[in-house]
């Protein structure tokens, strides 16, 4: 089972560094932004929109990586109260029973929303620039993806606890 989680958890790790990497081209084409519309007195028609996808784009594929982490806001007033077992049961019932089938079901969602994007040629009409949407949609669906084979990985780790496995 080590083997699986390990291999569950590979997916999150990459997606995150691309998620993080994402900032260097956004801080650069805001920079480039501000520049030329104050400046050059020329303003980009295409930052505002790049900068609003790359920034859901950075946040999205960084969701899994949070989990895998720990870092996800949790209310901790009564959990940490409770012994590992009883921590591990309330983690591996709201996965089990609520985040995981959501997060699989807007997954085949997203799925189908990327392919119908491309297909149609869909564009954003956010500003003059005007972009595709189905490679952001595409990320939307990647992010989901690995979401739940994180959450996947997150619920076997929590079954080890709960039936002995690991201590």
């Amino acid at each position: 089972m080590n083997s699986l989680i390990r291999a569950l958890e590979r997916g999150p790790i990459l997606v995150g560094l691309v998620g993080g990497w994402l900032v260097a081209p956004l801080i650069l084409g805001s920079c480039y932004e501000v520049f030329s519309r104050y400046v050059l007195g020329r303003p980009t028609i295409w930052a505002f929109e790049a900068g609003t996808l790359l920034t859901g784009a950075n946040f999205l594929l960084g969701m899994a990586y949070t989990l895998r982490a720990g870092a996800h806001i949790r209310v901790e007033a009564l959990y940490d109260l409770f012994s590992e077992k009883v921590r591990a049961a309330i983690d591996f019932l709201g996965y089990v029973l609520l985040a995981f089938p959501f997060v699989c079901w807007l997954t085949w969602a997203l799925n189908n929303n990327w392919i119908k994007a491309y297909a149609s040629n869909e564009h954003s009409g956010m500003s003059a620039f005007n972009m595709v949407l189905w490679p952001i949609r595409l990320v939307f669906f990647i992010s989901f993806l690995v979401l739940a084979l994180q959450m996947l990985a997150e619920i076997l780790k929590r079954a080890r606890i709960l039936f002995g496995t690991k201590a």
